[in-house]
């Protein structure tokens, strides 16, 4: 089981003040809402990780976030032809639980694995309420070409060094990606800007370096989290997707870089679950490409 980062949906919210009066903004105390991050990977089994919202408000701690786990669920994954009941599993991670659903070991008959160029429903039972969502796990259609690396374009001191990729995009609209990248041992961390689309490249062959994954909440900005060092293995990770992944992520994104900018645009993010449910169920179409960047 690969460790998954808990996920939280802020909302953007602002408070305006006059010179002659003040404004008093009272907020609604909003129910929790339910949090779904599920996703299929060809090759992989289904991950569903279910999480309750939090209060805009709230005081946040490690064992608030820890307990809001959603426990009890019924998860059905389906492709129309087979239905699998997933399986609530619990790991620990230091002195603390965390849990997941995916394929239930036991009943490996109904059992389903990520498929190239198949579509997946998704259906979640959870305290007298029924959510669904639907997502495609497209065909592998951009391709990595090739993969290299050359000295920091602005600055090769302490050997950094810039990952480039040479990558072709087919003919027809349409082609969504997401990537992440592994340095050495590290986790796949997926980049700032994840997502992109293909209306600027479609049918075309181009080159363009990659920056390094990030932590969300990393403080660093600039160049200096756009770089790889000499001594690096890098894997990077480049997957098709749906456009309802794409859209989620898209807004998700835009939401972590606009937290405490009181000037940007609000936007809202996009889920695919429905009816009200927070968070996405993604499919994605991955390959895989490997770099040693020598002393």
């Amino acid at each position: 089981m690969r460790h998954r980062a808990f996920m939280l949906l802020p909302f953007a919210a602002f408070a305006l003040a006059g010179c002659e009066r003040d404004i008093d903004i009272e907020l609604d105390n909003v129910e929790p809402k339910l949090v779904v991050e599920a996703t299929i990977e060809n090759g992989e089994a289904p991950v569903v990780i279910l999480t309750r919202s939090l209060n805009y408000f709230s005081t946040l701690s490690l064992d608030q976030v820890l307990n809001n786990f959603v426990h009890g669920a019924a998860i059905d994954i389906s492709t129309g032809t087979r239905t699998h009941r997933l399986k609530e599993y619990t790991f620990a991670v230091g002195p603390y639980n965390l849990s997941y659903y995916s394929t239930d070991s036991s009943n490996l008959a109904t059992a389903i694995t990520g498929t190239l160029n198949t579509s997946y429903n998704l259906r979640i039972e959870t305290e007298g309420r029924i959510y669904t969502a639907t997502t495609t796990i497209p065909n592998i259609t951009k391709r990595i070409d090739s993969m290299w690396w050359r000295p920091n374009p602005r600055d090769s001191s302490e050997g950094k060094v810039q990952l480039m990729i040479r990558t072709t995009d087919p003919r027809g609209y349409g082609d969504y990606g997401r990537y992440w990248t592994r340095k050495n041992e590290e986790e796949f961390r997926p980049g700032r800007n994840s997502v992109f689309d293909d209306l600027v490249v479609d049918g075309t062959t181009y080159e363009i370096p990659v920056s390094p994954g990030v932590e969300r909440g990393d403080q660093r900005v600039g160049w200096e989290e756009r770089v790889f060092r000499r001594g690096d293995t890098i894997t990077l990770k480049l997957a098709n997707i749906d456009k309802a992944t794409f859209d989620f992520w898209r807004t998700m994104e835009y939401t972590y870089s606009t937290v405490g900018n009181p000037f940007s645009s609000p936007i809202k993010v996009l889920s695919n679950v429905k009816p009200d449910a927070l968070g996405y169920f993604g499919g994605y179409a991955s390959q895989y490409r490997t770099l040693i960047v020598p002393e």
